[in-house]
């Protein structure tokens, strides 16, 4: 397993991510805790998770399970010291958390005090803002996405907030290094702007998606991350599961997302399939597991920090896990893109 590192090098992070959202809500805590073993085995050592995920089934009582299943295993194993932590605040779209209101500086430190003891452990390695309050065009939002309305001088208010609490929660050792998710590169850049203003933790890390189907990060952000030292860290890499083949054709494995949310977020769209077509016809010609392509290419990336692919079970992870040693031709990746420029934002 190739590792990284990022935070100017204070942390080594493995290529592939271990992602903790099916847990304790499609996938149970003794699968969870299986994942983790075996991904450890395989050369990750580092996971993600988040006080809620709002993609899964949004129930009140899966607030921070999937904290709490991470924690249970640390307190079994005794194997803090093996891993990087990462976790998010969930923003305004949270429901059960906050009433879906956003969060504060105030908020902040209540909800890394709530992390730290469902994760049971004295620091978070990375933590991450969810969702900025102002908004952001991730999760299908690019095609209205509309930032007049946005209030500068309360968003920059807003940031300096939220700074003095992640310095505060560094100074105490309850952080070690502060990360965005679904962010936009101006909102990157505010904060790179007023943490140093400040002498407040710096952006190391940006957690959005990112896909041979979701490549928005390739332009602006993919600059900020190579001038400003901060580090992609991708999400839904494989698009949800498109990307495995295992919908084409109109095929709907039971139990398997689409099966419980038939729009996929948005990304079950007329032109996927045709997207998702060209990229397995590129994975087939060359004799690739369609998955380890699509977790390959992500870790070619230059922006890269590290790529987070999640499973509901064992097989899958397993699968998965195989693309740690894949290394991609120029042959394929000149083919990738043009499958690219063919099928572009195919949602």
């Amino acid at each position: 397993m190739q590792m990284n590192k990022i935070a100017g090098g204070a942390l080594e992070i493995s290529d592939l991510t271990l992602g903790a959202m099916n847990w304790g809500t499609r996938s149970s805590e003794a699968e969870g805790h299986s994942q983790i073993d075996i991904s450890l085995d395989h050369g990750v050592n580092a996971i993600d998770t988040a006080e809620m995920y709002p993609v899964n089934p949004i129930l009140a009582e899966n607030v921070g399970r999937s904290e709490e299943i991470i924690g249970t295993w640390l307190a079994k194993t005794g194997r803090r010291n093996d891993v990087i932590l990462a976790s998010k605040i969930t923003g305004p779209n949270g429901g059960f958390v906050r009433d879906g209101r956003g969060f504060d500086g105030a908020e902040v430190r209540t909800a890394i005090d709530q992390s730290l003891t469902r994760l049971q452990t004295d620091v978070i390695d990375i933590y991450q803002l969810h969702w900025p309050n102002r908004g952001s065009y991730m999760f299908r939002q690019n095609w209205d996405y509309d930032p007049s309305a946005q209030n500068k001088t309360e968003t920059i208010a807003h940031m300096r907030d939220v700074l003095r609490a992640m310095a505060e929660a560094v100074d105490a050792g309850k952080v070690r290094q502060f990360g965005l998710s679904n962010e936009t590169a101006w909102g990157a850049m505010m904060w790179l702007m007023l943490a140093r203003e400040m002498g407040a933790p710096e952006v190391v890390t940006i957690q959005n998606e990112y896909s041979l189907l979701c490549r928005l990060f390739d332009t602006d952000l993919a600059e900020t991350c190579a001038n400003e030292d901060v580090a992609l860290l991708a999400y839904s890499p494989l698009a949800a599961g498109f990307l495995s083949g295992k919908y084409q054709g109109g095929n709907v494995p039971k139990g398997s997302r689409m099966d419980t949310q038939p729009e996929m977020g948005g990304r079950s769209t007329d032109r996927v399939g045709g997207a998702v077509s060209a990229y397995l016809e590129i994975a087939q010609k060359h004799g690739l597991d369609p998955v380890h392509m699509a977790l390959a290419f992500c870790r070619s990336r230059p922006f890269m920090g590290s790529t987070i692919f999640g499973a509901m079970d064992t097989t899958q992870l397993k699968r998965a896990l195989g693309a740690a040693d894949v290394v991609l031709s120029d042959e394929i990746l000149g083919e990738i893109n043009a499958a690219h420029k063919a099928h572009p934002l195919p949602y």
